[in-house]
């Protein structure tokens, strides 16, 4: 009996670990889900990251410092993750539908940011938007839309 409640005691009493402490914000899910547009060619492209660090420091109004240590634990959180469940989940219970196109949107910007759209960077989006429970006309309309904007459509 004595040792059930020492072991409950120690249990109660430890020290959170690292991965006990880790929360994921609305704000570390939308990042990662940026990171993961930014790193579906496998290329670090500077206009990408760049692009990248603008639109989080917008959307959340964050400095600097702020926002690069976002986008290190977004790159970290991409890196780790078996899956996008987690970070998906959080963004559908927080963001209602036209958020989410924004969001769509903005990963459109990101992947064309290098002046060149990769196949697997279309894939993510798509598998994303489909996550997002984004519909495929609003899929298709923000693509054509940020074509647009780069004077691209036809």
């Amino acid at each position: 009996m004595l040792s059930t409640f020492q072991q409950f005691f120690n249990r109660a009493l430890v020290v959170p670990t690292q991965e006990q402490e880790r929360r994921v914000t609305l704000e570390l899910a939308t990042a990662v889900l940026f990171c993961e547009i930014v790193r579906a060619d496998y290329q670090r492209d500077p206009r990408e990251l760049e692009l990248l660090k603008r639109k989080l420091q917008r959307r959340f109004e964050l400095d600097d410092g702020a926002v690069g240590e976002l986008i290190r634990s977004a790159e970290e959180e991409a890196d780790q993750a078996v899956d996008h469940f987690e970070f998906v989940r959080l963004i559908n219970e927080h963001y209602d539908y036209g958020n989410k196109v924004v969001l769509v949107e903005l990963m459109w910007e990101l992947a064309y940011a290098d002046d060149e759209l990769d196949a697997y960077e279309e894939h993510r989006i798509r598998k994303l938007a489909d996550l997002l429970f984004v519909r495929h006309s609003d899929f298709i309309r923000t693509k054509l839309r940020v074509l647009e904007k780069r004077g691209e459509a036809k």
